[in-house]
C-alpha cells in the first residue's frame, strides 16, 4: 500500500511578527533605541566640553540645561498617546505661522547676522527649531487622511500648501537652512503617505525648474533695483565657495577651508580630547555649531567619525523598526519623518564640513551647540517612543 505523506496543519508563525508581538519586559523602554540616543547625547557633551572650553561666547552649563529639560519631555511625550494628536491639523498649522512669524514682531524679534530667526523672551531661542516638532505632526496629520493612497490630483496639490506654508513663513526671516529641513519633512510624508510618484516627479522639476529660474534672474532684479532682491550676498557667497573650493579662502572661503583643515588634521586617531587646535586658537569660526563635526574629527580622528557615524545608524535603524511596527499609519509617517529630517541634517552638515555640500547653517542632532537644538531632539525621542509604546502591542 502506498504511504500516505503526512501534512502537518500546524503553520509557524512569522518571525517578524513574533517579535512584534511578543510581550514586553518594560512597557515604556526600548532598550536599543534608549541605548544609541543616550550613546549619541554622551558623545555630544564631550565633544561640546571641549568646544566650549575654548570659546567664551559658548557656555557647557547652557548645553547641560538643555539635555536636562530635553529629558524630562521626553518622559512626558512618551506618555501621551501619540493617537490623540492626529485631529489637530488647523492647531498644528497655526502654531508653525505663530512661531515662525514671531521673530517679526517687535519688541522680542532679534536679529542675529542680517536675519530675524530668533526671539527674546527673558532668553534668546530660535522658534524655527520649536516649529520643526508641529512641522513633522502637521505632516503626519495631513498625509495620514488618505490612507496610504493619495492619487488625486487636487488633493495632492490641496496636502503639498498645507504643507508649504511653514517654508513659506520661514523664508521671511529668512532662513534657507531650516526650511530645506521643512521640504525634508514633507517629502517624507509624501512618500510614506502614498502620494502617487508621478505627482511627486512632477514637483520636484518644478522646484528645479524654479530653482534655475532664480539664478537667472537674481542678477538682473539686483541691477535694476539697486539691491539683493532674491538672493542675499552671503547666499551668493556660499554657492561661488561650494562650486570652487579655492575661491576666496582668506575671506568666504575662509570657514570651509579650515574645517577641511581640522578634519585632516586629526588622522586616523585625532590628536586627544581637548587637544582641537583650529577651533582652540580661533581658527575656525562657529566651532561648536556649525562646524562641530570638525572638533570631533580633529581631536577623536577617523575612527571618533567612524564611531558617531554607527551611533546614528543604529539610532536610524532601531527608529525605522518602531516606525514598521506603529498600529497606524500617522504613527509610522511621524517616525519615518523625524529619521528622514535626522538623516539630512547629518548628511548636509558633514557634508558641508568635507566641502561636499554647500554651507547651509543646519546643525548636527546631538553633537551641535544648542539648547533649544537639544530640547527639540529629546522632544522628537519622545515622539518616536510615543509611537512605541502606545501602539498596542
Amino acid at each position: 500500500m502506498a504511504q500516505i505523506n503526512e501534512i502537518s496543519s500546524l503553520r509557524m508563525q512569522d518571525p517578524a511578527v513574533a517579535r512584534a508581538t511578543r510581550p514586553r519586559r518594560f512597557k515604556y523602554v526600548n532598550p536599543s533605541f534608549y541605548l544609541f540616543a543616550l550613546l549619541l547625547v554622551g558623545y555630544g557633551l564631550i565633544v561640546q566640553f571641549s568646544a566650549t572650553s575654548a570659546d567664551a561666547d559658548y557656555s557647557f552649563a547652557r548645553q547641560l540645561s538643555g539635555v536636562a529639560v530635553g529629558m524630562v519631555l521626553f518622559v512626558l511625550i512618551t506618555r501621551i498617546d501619540y493617537h490623540v494628536l492626529s485631529g489637530y491639523t488647523t492647531l498644528f498649522l497655526i502654531i508653525n505661522v505663530v512661531l515662525l512669524l514671531s521673530p517679526h514682531l517687535p519688541g522680542i524679534g532679534v536679529e542675529v547676522n542680517g536675519g530675524r530667526s530668533w526671539i527674546n523672551v527673558g532668553t534668546q531661542i530660535q522658534p524655527g527649531e520649536f516649529a520643526k516638532i508641529t512641522m513633522v505632526l502637521l505632516a503626519a496629520s495631513v498625509m495620514a487622511r488618505y490612507g496610504g493612497r493619495l492619487t488625486d490630483l487636487r488633493e495632492y496639490l490641496k496636502a503639498l500648501g498645507i504643507m508649504a506654508v511653514p517654508f513659506i513663513c520661514v523664508m521671511t526671516q529668512p532662513d534657507l537652512g531650516t526650511g530645506l529641513v521643512y521640504l525634508v519633512i514633507a517629502a517624507f510624508a509624501l512618500i510614506i503617505g502614498g502620494a502617487d510618484w508621478r505627482f511627486m516627479v512632477g514637483t520636484v522639476l518644478a522646484v528645479v525648474a524654479l530653482c534655475a529660474a532664480i539664478l537667472i534672474i537674481d542678477p538682473i532684479a539686483d541691477q535694476i533695483a539697486g539691491h539683493d532682491v532674491l538672493l542675499k550676498d552671503y547666499q551668493k557667497s556660499r554657492l561661488m565657495v561650494f562650486s570652487d573650493s579655492t575661491y576666496d579662502t582668506s575671506g568666504d572661503g575662509y570657514n570651509s577651508q579650515q574645517a577641511k583643515i581640522a578634519i585632516g588634521s586629526g588622522g586616523l586617531l585625532g590628536k586627544g580630547f581637548m587637544q582641537a587646535t583650529q577651533s582652540s586658537m580661533g581658527f575656525l569660526p562657529e566651532a561648536p555649531t556649525d562646524f562641530v563635526f570638525c572638533i570631533l574629527a580633529e581631536e577623536f580622528g577617523f575612527v571618533g567619525a567612524l564611531v558617531l557615524l554607527a551611533f546614528y545608524i543604529g539610532l536610524i535603524v532601531t527608529s525605522v523598526r518602531v516606525a514598521r511596527g506603529a498600529s497606524d499609519l500617522f504613527g509610522t509617517i511621524i517616525v519615518i519623518c523625524i529619521v528622514g529630517m535626522w538623516l539630512f541634517q547629518i548628511l548636509e552638515n558633514i557634508g558641508m564640513d568635507c566641502g561636499l555640500m554647500p554651507i547651509t547653517g543646519i546643525p548636527l542632532p546631538f553633537i551641535s551647540y544648542g539648547s533649544s537644538f537639544m530640547v527639540v531632539n529629546f522632544v522628537m525621542l519622545g515622539l518616536i517612543n510615543s509611537v512605541w509604546v502606545h501602539s498596542g502591542r
